[in-house]
């Protein structure tokens, strides 16, 4: 009895067995996903700890100091990410998914340990950051790649949503649990401690639940161990070996790794990086790096980490009311990304969502900024009235459009390259995500204090430089197999065109009328001639 807890219309040329959504994929998306949750609650809790009493008391912060010390003890967290996602990768190609991901979480507790001991001595407080970093990082690589390879096509963007889904409920316990220390605890070391502290519980479920989980069978076929893959993807699909399903699937795994080491021929590192950076893939680099930067200059992480002093800025004052605003905000991201994981993505693809989802960003920072500079509310204390309230519902309005829509970046970069490359072309794009939230949150300190307004109008502008970017040169990618993505990228001409002339292809190989398509069009819209490698993939697949 399948479990399509997403509501999937499948194709009825050709509908999957109802076995392969079962419980089984559902616990291993959210095993994996706890180690997002880690992330998520470090995006929340560490604004509103920065500006407890009890934590500056502790560390010395006034307010000749506040700014810088902010900005470096949040982006020493990201830089640790960034190397942490670099790291990984040799250790995730040898070892595997799962391994990788119990050892991320190991290097993150070490970190958390010293941020709990760094009381008065800012410098392990930074090396703890930088840990926990190097944990947080390694698990960004991982998760969305053991997802993936993991998923039936039909549900991978919901269950590759698992990430960001508990990614935002861990946010929303640290709005919330820096709101409860300041209303309930006096401003001892305790109250900055137990937000810390938390950081063990989503982590450790991850530790716990992944050591009773599978290695992707997608990796034991890259690394020659075909028996145990095929225990592992009947395990996955609870069907029989013989079954057809079980054995297509099979078959595309390896006819879609000889095709990569057909292109490369060769082996190692070197022939890694020439695959990654030969024309068929480049572009997806391309759009996969600028999907994860485009994601930060959104904005999302400005507000995650500097939320009190945002809300401050349009109209609420004290830290305790800032707090309570900035967990009805966590709150309001957290559901609208989990409705979107649950019904949109898998429904109505990626593309749409983040055209949409951006749309909507790029009028509520506008509003916000055309607001500030009017009233000029970053300097002086908001006046109230019907502009400061929906200045304030606009800060709500932005977490609905950015939850339903940027969050699919970590899909999109999770299933668009081949599986022989994926590690590597995912050390890429999560470098990416990790450099952009450096200098988003390094940079955002000083851009309230110096050109107020001017924060959320670059924001916004910023958004729409991504909007126009998605709607030329990314493909929908709902319902591509993880094996037929080479076919989609390869056509030629725009995002559309290439979704169209797919389509085209999977129509032709489903009545097997054809078995050879040209493609109609070369970016500039000019009539082209068939590729001889187009062929070459179509006839394979």
């Amino acid at each position: 009895m399948g479990l399509n807890l997403f509501n999937i219309k499948e194709d009825p040329a050709r509908p999957s067995p109802r076995e392969i959504y079962n419980w089984r994929v559902y616990v291993l998306a959210i095993a994996a996903s706890w180690g997002s949750a880690a992330f998520g609650y470090d995006s929340a809790f560490i604004g509103g700890t920065l500006g407890l009493t009890s934590f500056k008391n502790d560390f010395g912060i006034d307010s000749t100091s506040s700014t810088g010390l902010q900005a470096r003890i949040v982006s020493t967290f990201q830089a640790g990410c960034f190397f942490g996602a670099i790291l990984i990768y040799f250790f995730n190609e040898l070892y595997g998914r799962r391994r990788s991901l119990l050892l991320a979480g190991t290097v993150f507790n070490v970190g958390v340990i010293l941020q709990l001991c760094s009381a008065h001595r800012i410098g392990m407080l930074y090396a703890g950051r930088a840990l926990a970093g190097l944990g947080i990082g390694s698990s960004s690589l991982v998760i969305p790649q053991y997802i993936s390879e993991c998923a039936p096509a039909g549900i991978r963007g919901g269950l590759i949503g698992m990430f960001e889904i508990l990614l935002q409920i861990g946010t929303v316990f640290g709005f919330w649990i820096n709101y409860g220390v300041n209303k309930n605890m006096a401003a001892t070391r305790s109250q900055w401690q137990i937000p810390v502290a938390i950081q063990f519980i989503p982590i450790n479920l991850m530790i716990i639940i992944m050591y009773f989980m599978i290695e992707t069978p997608r990796w034991l076929v890259l690394k020659g161990r075909e028996e145990q893959a095929l225990k592992n993807l009947t395990w996955l699909r609870q069907l029989p070996a013989d079954h057809s399903y079980i054995q297509n699937e099979m078959a595309e795994y390896r006819a879609q790794l000889e095709h990569e080491m057909h292109i490369t021929n060769g082996t190692g590192l070197g022939a890694i990086i020439r695959e990654s950076f030969s024309p068929q893939i480049r572009s997806r680099i391309f759009i996969g790096c600028g999907l994860q930067l485009a994601q930060n200059t959104t904005g999302i992480n400005a507000i995650n980490y500097f939320s009190p002093s945002i809300f401050e800025a349009i109209g609420f004052s004290g830290t305790s009311v800032g707090l309570l605003a900035t967990g009805v905000y966590g709150l309001v991201k957290t559901a609208f990304s989990t409705f979107s994981f649950i019904v949109l993505v898998d429904r109505f693809g990626r593309r749409p969502l983040l055209l949409i989802g951006s749309a909507g960003c790029i009028l509520s920072l506008y509003y916000l900024s055309g607001f500030s500079s009017i009233t000029h509310s970053f300097s002086d204390s908001a006046t109230g009235g019907p502009a400061s309230r929906a200045a304030i519902a606009m800060i709500y309005i932005y977490a609905m459009f950015y939850a339903t829509s940027w969050n699919l970046s970590w899909i999109v970069c999770a299933e668009i390259f081949p599986t022989r490359v994926r590690s590597f072309c995912l050390v890429l794009t999560t470098c990416w995500q990790w450099l952009g939230q450096f200098i988003v949150v390094y940079s955002t300190p000083y851009m309230i204090e110096h050109i107020t307004y001017g924060t959320f109008l670059f924001f916004g502008s910023c958004t729409v430089i991504a909007f126009f970017a998605i709607w030329l040169f990314l493909p929908e990618t709902k319902g591509v197999s993880l094996e037929n993505m080479d076919l989609l990228f390869e056509k030629r001409g725009l995002a559309w065109v290439k979704r169209r002339e797919y389509d085209v292809v999977m129509e032709a190989r489903r009545s097997g009328t054809v078995t050879e398509v040209s493609s109609q069009s070369d970016a500039s819209g000019v009539a082209g001639e068939p590729e001889k490698e187009e062929r070459n993939l179509v006839e394979m697949a």
